[in-house]
C-alpha cells in the first residue's frame, strides 16, 4: 500500500526526551514535513539525529523554526533568513518591531476598506446610501494597504516607521482633488522619462525637469517636512536595488528607464 509521502520518522507517536520528531514538529508548527527537511538543506534548520537516525527537533530547533517562519513573514528569502540568524549582530526585534508596524497599519487600511464594501453591498441592496467621500475613502484605504503589503516593510527598515506612517498619514488625508493631481502627476512623470531616457542624458534640462516633478510627486506623498534631497536619491538607489521597482519604471518607459532615472535623481538631488 502507498504511504502518500509518509515516513516511520514523519509519523506521530508521543515526544521523546522533551524533542518532537520531523512529523510532530510540522504538525505542531503548521508547516509540512518536506518544508522542514527543505529548510534543512538550506543550512536553516539543524536537527540532532536519534540513535536510529531519525531526525531530533529540541526547543532550541523548535525557537529557531518560529523564527525563519516569521521571518519569511516579512519577506525575507530563505538565503537572506540564514544569513540572518547566523549573525550575531541581527536585530531580530528591530525586524519584528517593523514589521508588527507594517502590519497593524495594513490592518488599519484593510478595516476602513472592509466598511466601504460592506456599504457598498448594502447600497446595491437599497439598504444604504453611500456618498462620494464615502466611495473615496474606500479607494484610499485600498491604496494603503497595498503599498504596506509590497513596500512598508523595505521603507520601514530603510527610512524608519515615521516615514511610512507619515505617507499613509498624507495619502489618508487628501482630498480627492488631491489625489486626482497626484495621480495625473504621476502619469506625466512617466511621460516625461519616456522621452528624457530616451535622449539617453541624465543631466539634461528635461532630466532636470523630469526630477523636478518627480520631487514635487514625492512631497504630495510622504507628507510635511519629510522631504530630503538625501532621502530622495537614497530612494532613487532603491529603484534600481529592488525588482519591483525596477519593472515598473522599464514596463512603463522602457528597458532602462529605471536606472536612467536613478542616475538623473542623484545627480539632481546632489544640485540642490
Amino acid at each position: 500500500m502507498a504511504n502518500h509521502g509518509h515516513t516511520a520518522e514523519s509519523g506521530g507517536g508521543t515526544v521523546a526526551h522533551g524533542t518532537y520528531s520531523v512529523g510532530q514538529l510540522a504538525a505542531l508548527a503548521g508547516v509540512t514535513v518536506r518544508a522542514l527537511r527543505h529548510y534543512e538543506d538550506e543550512g536553516l534548520l539543524r536537527p540532532a539525529r536519534a540513535a536510529n537516525g531519525y531526525r531530533r527537533y529540541g526547543a532550541a530547533e523548535v525557537e529557531r523554526l518560529q523564527q525563519i517562519l516569521l521571518l519569511r513573514s516579512c519577506g525575507l528569502a530563505l538565503a537572506d533568513i540564514r544569513a540572518a540568524l547566523d549573525d550575531p549582530g541581527f536585530d531580530f526585534h528591530g525586524t519584528l518591531s517593523r514589521h508588527l508596524a507594517t502590519l497593524r497599519a495594513r490592518q488599519k487600511a484593510l478595516e476602513t476598506l472592509m466598511g466601504t464594501v460592506e456599504k457598498t453591498i448594502a447600497s446595491l441592496e437599497g439598504r444604504y446610501e453611500m456618498t462620494d467621500t464615502e466611495r473615496f475613502e474606500g479607494m484610499k484605504a485600498r491604496a494603503i494597504a497595498e503599498n504596506e503589503e509590497r513596500y512598508g516593510a523595505e521603507v520601514r527598515a530603510a527610512h524608519g516607521d515615521a516615514a511610512m506612517d507619515a505617507a499613509n498619514a498624507r495619502l489618508a488625508g487628501m482630498s480627492e482633488a488631491e489625489w486626482n493631481d497626484a495621480e495625473a502627476l504621476g502619469a506625466t512623470i512617466l511621460e516625461r522619462l519616456r522621452e528624457a531616457a530616451a535622449a539617453g542624458d541624465p543631466r539634461s534640462d528635461a532630466a532636470r525637469e523630469l526630477c523636478a516633478l518627480h520631487a514635487r510627486w514625492l512631497q504630495m506623498h510622504w507628507g510635511e517636512g519629510m522631504y530630503t534631497p538625501e532621502a530622495h536619491a537614497a530612494l532613487a538607489e532603491g529603484y534600481v536595488a529592488d525588482p519591483r521597482f525596477t519593472a515598473y519604471y522599464d514596463e512603463a518607459a522602457g528597458p532602462g528607464a529605471t536606472e536612467f532615472l536613478r542616475d538623473a535623481l542623484v545627480a539632481w538631488c546632489t544640485e540642490q
